[in-house]
């Protein structure tokens, strides 16, 4: 609770700095609140004691992980996002601010203990992204992708407020503990729970961008500024995830016959369309929101597992996938290409080998390549779900094999010998090779922790 306050107050204090009209000091600002948070929040494992405490929110072990990798991924985001924030100095802490007001629902979307608590961290986590994603104020499709996000966004949330509405009315609760026992006990059965379980459901669905409901992901993905993409591919999905895996495996797990046949379904059509679409993209952006699909459904696999190992392994999973998004969306900062093609990559890596290193390196971990941290996560998931769901990750791993092929064109493209025009505004900055190099560290070491 103590982390969360800090990151709260540095927003603030950010917001509150960007009059002065100095960049630098606003980066300063969040880089030391950050690092602050981070550090009590790692504290906290081995002193479970804290100056604030609130019933509604629970930093045990698990939350503690997926807080400290979220602050993490929003610490890369933001140093990382330096250059694109500074062009409009008069802008820089208002973004920044947000991104960190958004890190807060983050916080709250893995400590909850109960419903009212998620739903405030949802719309926390929300609606600065909504804002964010319209922030190139002279692209019509940054506009349109702030608009089709808050649209879809809110109807997602509405869809999500009837659902909880549903479970109250049959279990009589808000709070996680109390929903399991009834829904053990069977006090809390029929239409009722069902049916707000399954809304609830969808919901969540949407927000982590699994099939059907995915038809937000390519245009916000590729309308929104390239930094807004990268947090919301690394910091949105992962609280995303971790909360869909809290609710469902400890308020639901009892009632997994309701929604496990459907998530099993959505799993196989999430990989399919995700795969097949992103084979004929020729945007950047769009590759890596087609490529997000795909992940969301493999990480689905962790959650309708539901073995003691379950959550562990989609901690890894989620490491690997949000350190490779955040180097190659730094690596398209770097390249600074408005077009957003993939043909703007041709000879990348020939005109800066660590950029190219990087670029392969973290397209490989996305694929599952080993020996990197993307390889160990999807192995550890897939490794773990084949005893109960056999059919699930034969069909995961043929679709894996799919990617593979629209990942090594893209590394082709990459590394090709030819040059283009666009190149010649490759000039990464001190803070873009700090980013990049933490990456690789993440990429290669991020598949042998365990905690």
């Amino acid at each position: 609770m103590d982390a969360l306050i800090v990151v709260f107050v540095t927003g603030l204090i950010s917001m509150f700095i960007a009059m002065a009209k100095k960049p630098a000091l606003v980066l300063a600002t969040a880089v030391t609140g950050l690092s602050v948070a981070i550090g009590l929040m790692v504290c906290q494992w081995s002193h479970p004691y804290t100056l604030v405490k609130y019933e509604g929110l629970l930093f045990d072990h698990n939350a503690i992980k997926y807080s400290v990798l979220a602050m993490s991924f929003a610490l890369l985001v933001i140093v990382g996002g330096y250059s694109h924030f500074k062009k409009e100095a008069e802008h820089t802490g208002e973004y920044i601010s947000l991104l960190l007001f958004s890190t807060v629902g983050a916080l709250c979307m893995t400590a909850f203990t109960d419903m009212f608590m998620f739903f405030l961290g949802l719309e926390i986590l929300s609606i600065p992204i909504y804002v964010m994603a319209g922030s190139k104020k002279r692209d019509v499709l940054s506009t349109e992708a702030s608009l089709k996000y808050f649209f879809t966004g809110s109807f997602a949330t509405g869809v999500l407020l009837f659902g909880m509405a549903w479970v109250y009315g049959a279990t009589g609760s808000f709070k996680l503990a109390e929903i399991q026992a009834a829904i053990s006990l069977g006090t809390a059965q029929g239409a009722l729970l069902n049916v707000g379980i399954l809304m609830m459901m969808a919901s969540f669905l949407f927000k982590v961008g699994a099939a059907p409901f995915h038809f937000w992901s390519p245009d916000v993905y590729g309308g929104s500024p390239n930094i807004v993409t990268g947090f919301m591919a690394a910091v949105v999905k992962l609280a995303g995830l971790f909360a869909f895996w809290k609710l469902f495996t400890i308020a639901f797990a009892d009632a997994n016959a309701v929604w496990g046949g459907a998530l099993a379904g959505i799993i196989i059509l999430t990989v399919l369309v995700g795969n097949l679409s992103a084979l004929r993209q020729t945007k950047f952006k769009r590759l890596l929101a087609y490529s997000s699909i795909a992940n969301a459904g493999y990480a689905l696999l962790a959650i309708i597992n539901q073995d003691s190992q379950s959550q562990q392994n989609l901690f890894i999973y989620l490491v690997g996938y949000g350190f490779a998004i955040i180097a190659l969306i730094v690596v398209s900062l770097v390249l600074d290409n408005e077009s957003d093609d993939i043909e703007a990559y041709k000879g990348i890596g020939r005109k800066n080998p660590f950029i190219g290193f990087v670029l392969v390196l973290a397209t490989l971990s996305v694929a599952g390549v080993p020996p990197l941290a993307g390889f160990f996560g999807k192995y550890m998931v897939f490794s773990s779900a084949f005893a109960m769901y056999p059919i699930l990750v034969i069909i995961a791993i043929i679709t894996s094999g799919i990617g593979i092929y629209y990942y090594l064109r893209f590394i082709m493209t990459a590394m090709s010998s030819e040059e283009t025009e666009n190149l010649q505004t490759l000039k990464p900055s001190v803070l873009h090779y700090i980013v990049l190099a933490v990456c690789v560290v993440g990429l290669l070491a991020g598949g042998y922790i365990s905690l």
